[in-house]
C-alpha cells in the first residue's frame, strides 16, 4: 500500500528476542526525576531497574528473574508536555517509515537517533498529536561523531 508505514517483514534476533512485524517492542516512562521514578516503579510493581552506565537511562525488566529480556526503559522526559508511556513499533526501514509517516501527516518529534549497538529510533506524533516511536533493530547502529 503506497504511503503506509513499512513494518518489519524479516525475523532477526536482536537484544530483546525476535523482531515481529508491527509488534510493540517496549515502553518508556518519562519523568523529571528518573532516579526517583525508577525507585517508585521498582517498589510498586517489583520491576528490576538496571541503570545504564554513563547515561540517565534505566532498563526495565518486569520479571526480575528474566535477565535476558528488557520490557521497557525510564529516562528524562524528551519534551515538557508528554505525560505517559511511549510505545515503540518495529519497522523494517526507519527512513522509509519516517518518510511515509510525514507524508501521511505525522510530525517528527525526535529525529532518527542511534541506540548504540541496538537500533535506530525516531519519535513521531500522529495527526492527532499522539506520540509513538518507530524502532529499527540494528546491532551496528552508532551515533554520528560530534563535529569539532
Amino acid at each position: 500500500m503506497a504511503g503506509a508505514l513499512v513494518p518489519a517483514t524479516h525475523f532477526s534476533t536482536h537484544q530483546w528476542g525476535q523482531t515481529v512485524p508491527g509488534r510493540t517492542t517496549h515502553f518508556e516512562i518519562y519523568g523529571d526525576n528518573p532516579e526517583k521514578l525508577a525507585a517508585f516503579y521498582a517498589s510498586l510493581f517489583g520491576w528490576a531497574m538496571d541503570k545504564l552506565e554513563g547515561i540517565d537511562y534505566w532498563r526495565i525488566r518486569q520479571d526480575p528473574a528474566d535477565t535476558g529480556k528488557v520490557d521497557g526503559g525510564l529516562t528524562y522526559r524528551p519534551r515538557a508536555d508528554p505525560k505517559g508511556w511511549l510505545q515503540f513499533i518495529d519497522v523494517e526501514s526507519i527512513d522509509a517509515s519516517l518518510a511515509a509517516a510525514e507524508e501521511m501527516g505525522a510530525t517528527v518529534v525526535r529525529p532518527k537517533t542511534a541506540v548504540p549497538r541496538t537500533a535506530w529510533v525516531a519519535v513521531l506524533a500522529d495527526p492527532a498529536g499522539n506520540m509513538f516511536a518507530i524502532w529499527q533493530p540494528d546491532a551496528t547502529a552508532m551515533p554520528m561523531p560530534e563535529p569539532d
